[in-house]
């Protein structure tokens, strides 16, 4: 039986590459709408809103989802859901998946399964990757990799090409090997007591250097369970460029 679990999507009104993010219009509708849709279609026993805006409450109407109002100050995602389970009066050991509020065509099957790795491992807290098959995605340093242990717990998170093939990219660095890198997929799973203490830890020395916030956690000592994900998660929106691309994604019917 798939895990009983909550779905919680920060959203931040004042985005930086897309201001107003929550609200712009994808296919006629607001964005939040989309990724709220996604979340219901994941089957979890509730999905939350943390918002930090009250129009993003009025565009999310009558979706059926909860929305918590949360401070503007927040300085990430998780800090803003560890103040939405204060507000929802989560209990310690539930279960909550953080999709983020700009994953419009994020797949209901890789909402689930990241909730499974988290129940299934025992981690403090869970993730997914995918297999990369395209050189430019391991070069981009906007495509965070990661390499994995043997029980499938994450080592390290880079922006960096990890692992580096000595010999296969000696001559070619073309030349992936298939099964070798992973990018990350940036949806998460922890229970709420860890979530309240992740959004209480110091910043860690390698979070700072590399600008990944999971590095906190693996710094600190706390495994990250990372699954595959069992269908592809479609780039997010991040920049009017993005959501020009999600745009003709949608018209196509691609989703």
């Amino acid at each position: 039986m798939p895990p009983d679990f909550i779905v919680a999507i920060p959203t931040r009104y004042a985005a930086t590459r897309l201001p107003g993010k929550p609200l712009r219009a994808l296919g006629g509708e607001p964005l939040v709408v989309h990724v709220a849709r996604r979340a219901l279609a994941a089957g979890a026993r509730e999905v939350w809103v943390a918002a930090d805006d009250p129009r993003i409450v009025e565009a999310l109407g009558e979706t059926g989802v909860r929305v918590a109002m949360t401070s503007a100050a927040h300085a990430s995602g998780s800090d803003r859901l560890a103040e939405c389970a204060d507000i929802a009066g989560w209990p310690d050991d539930t279960l909550v998946v953080n999709l983020q509020g700009d994953e419009p065509f994020a797949p209901a099957s890789g909402i689930r399964a990241v909730a499974e790795a988290l129940a299934a491992s025992g981690a403090e807290m869970a993730t997914l990757a995918a297999a990369i098959d395209d050189p430019e995605i391991l070069f981009d340093p906007n495509a965070v990799k990661l390499v994995r242990n043997q029980r499938g717990d994450a080592l390290y998170f880079s922006r960096a090409p990890i692992p580096w093939h000595r010999d296969a990219f000696a001559d070619d660095r073309s030349a992936l090997v298939p099964g070798e890198c992973l990018r990350h997929i940036g949806i998460y799973a922890y229970r709420v007591g860890f979530l309240r203490r992740f959004a209480k830890m110091p910043p860690g020395r390698l979070e700072g250097i590399e600008s990944l916030e999971q590095l906190r956690a693996l710094e600190a000592g706390f495994r990250i369970a990372v699954a595959l994900t069992p269908e592809p998660f479609p780039p997010g929106v991040d920049t009017p460029e993005d959501l020009a691309r999600a745009e003709a994604h949608l018209a196509a019917g691609a989703v």
